[in-house]
C-alpha cells in the first residue's frame, strides 16, 4: 500500500473514531486531541500495519492504548508513595468534605445497584470482584465455566447501564 493510499484510508476513519474518543474522554477538546494523537501515531507507524488486516481495529487499538497510557501517566503524576510502615498510597489531590460526601453517595448507589442484581448474577460477580478466578467460581457454584463467564458479563453490563452517569 502506498503512503498516499494509506494516509487516505486512515483519514476516512476520522468520523468513526471521533465518537469513540469522546466516549473515552468525556470532553470534546480532549477527544480531538486524542484523535489527533491517534492519527499521528498511525501515520508514524504505518510500516507496522500488516496490509490485509483490519485497519479500523488497528486504529481503535492505537486510540485505546494512547488513552490508557495517558490515564496511567496522570494517575502516577498525582500519586505519591508514602514510605511509612503501613506503605499506603496517598492521592495528592486534596479531597474536601464535599468530595467525600459525593463519593459516599456514589458508593451507596453502586452498592444498591449490586444488591439489586439478580442473585444468579450477583453471586458470581461478587466472587469475581473479590478475586476468585472463573474456574474457582464455577467449581464453587457447580456451574459450567461458560455460564459463570456470561453471568459476570451480564452483571457488568447491567451495572454499566445503571451507573452510566458515573
Amino acid at each position: 500500500m502506498t503512503t498516499k493510499s494509506f494516509d487516505k484510508k486512515v483519514e476516512e476513519y476520522t468520523n468513526t473514531l471521533e465518537p469513540f474518543a469522546l466516549n473515552l474522554t468525556k470532553d470534546m477538546e480532549k477527544a480531538r486531541d486524542l484523535l489527533q494523537e491517534t492519527m499521528l501515531r498511525a501515520l508514524k507507524n504505518k510500516d507496522k500495519f500488516a496490509e490485509g488486516t483490519n485497519l479500523k481495529g488497528w486504529l481503535f487499538t492505537i486510540m485505546k492504548n494512547i488513552f490508557i497510557n495517558d490515564y496511567r501517566k496522570r494517575v502516577k503524576r498525582n500519586t505519591i508513595f508514602d514510605t511509612t510502615e503501613e506503605l499506603y498510597y496517598i492521592n495528592t489531590s486534596a479531597s474536601t468534605k464535599a468530595d467525600e460526601s459525593e463519593s459516599t453517595v456514589v458508593l451507596d448507589e453502586i452498592y444498591k445497584a449490586i444488591d439489586n442484581l439478580n442473585k444468579d448474577y450477583r453471586v458470581p460477580f461478587m466472587m469475581h470482584y473479590k478475586g476468585y478466578k472463573y474456574q474457582e467460581i464455577a467449581d464453587y457454584l457447580n456451574l459450567p465455566l461458560g455460564t459463570v463467564k456470561s453471568r459476570i458479563f451480564f452483571a457488568r453490563k447491567e451495572l454499566q447501564g445503571k451507573l452510566n452517569r458515573y
